[in-house]
């Protein structure tokens, strides 16, 4: 049951729609010094992380965040400050591990596509590293035996390489939670804004930006960039002074109709008036 409730856990931050403030690409460049402080004191970071993680509220503590078997069982309730300090020192990758997943529980955050593929390429290389050593004590070769020792070298460097910048995210992240990046903006309340009466013609200006005032008349493009059209290409600008025109004639027919719905509106009127005299 435990180990299904764990599946279901990961499948659910799957679908989690936040992202890391800054990738394990780019943690060296967002905090140099504290990822070289997370790569030669990896437990004394993973202790002060998991403990910042939690609000600095030790009561909250579980071993390994409630992710193993164990967890629970280790008298956390009773010395919490202790049994972190065993965890970080003997079991430091699953220290890591919590923290991380308490992070992306909280924040719904998900790891990208980039960050996967740079943790498994960290545990196939252990796990080739550990062929690479049963293989040399069965055959007992010299050339496999300093081959598999190389890989054992290569594979702690790129471990202790991705921890130190897996808990430099880590601190980058709750820094953010924090606000020492700076208060995060506020969305200000708009104007109050006043409704026209009949009385006003024209609605008032509170709460609108002011409308850009326009130095041609309707239907006439703007002189530089007609010439500029014309000059570079003869035929679309005259294609562009024909639809303008024909805009400036639209807009003149429409003018005349109004014009002489007008002028019968106040013929109509005058004669109304004529007959009640």
């Amino acid at each position: 049951m435990a180990s299904q409730e764990y599946l279901g856990k990961m499948q659910v931050r799957q679908n989690y729609r936040n992202l890391w403030h800054t990738d394990l690409m780019s943690t060296i460049q967002a905090d140099t010094p504290y990822c070289c402080f997370a790569l030669w004191c990896a437990p004394c970071v993973s202790y002060l992380l998991r403990k910042r993680a939690l609000y600095d509220d030790m009561s909250r503590y579980t071993c390994c965040a409630g992710y193993m078997p164990c967890s629970g069982r280790c008298g956390e309730s009773r010395c919490p400050q202790f049994c972190l300090c065993t965890e970080v020192f003997l079991c430091f990758g699953n220290s890591v591990a919590s923290t991380r997943f308490l992070l992306q529980d909280e924040f719904n955050i998900q790891t990208t596509q980039c960050d996967n593929c740079i943790i498994g390429f960290m545990f196939c290389l252990q796990q080739v590293a550990c062929i690479f050593s049963i293989v040399a004590l069965i055959v007992g070769s010299d050339e496999i035996q300093q081959a598999s020792q190389l890989l054992s070298c290569l594979a702690d460097f790129v471990y202790c390489t991705v921890c130190a910048c897996m808990q430099t995210q880590h601190k980058v992240e709750m820094d953010k939670r924090d606000g020492k990046f700076g208060p995060q903006p506020v969305m200000a309340v708009p104007p109050f804004q006043q409704m026209s009466r009949i009385d006003q013609p024209i609605p008032p200006a509170v709460g609108y930006p002011p409308q850009p005032a326009y130095g041609q008349p309707y239907g006439y493009p703007p002189s530089g960039y007609a010439r500029c059209l014309a000059f570079f290409c003869p035929v679309l600008g005259e294609y562009y002074f024909y639809f303008a025109l024909a805009g400036v004639e639209t807009g003149r027919v429409g003018e005349k109709k109004n014009r002489s719905k007008e002028t019968a509106w106040m013929g109509f009127s005058s004669g109304v008036v004529g007959v009640g005299t």
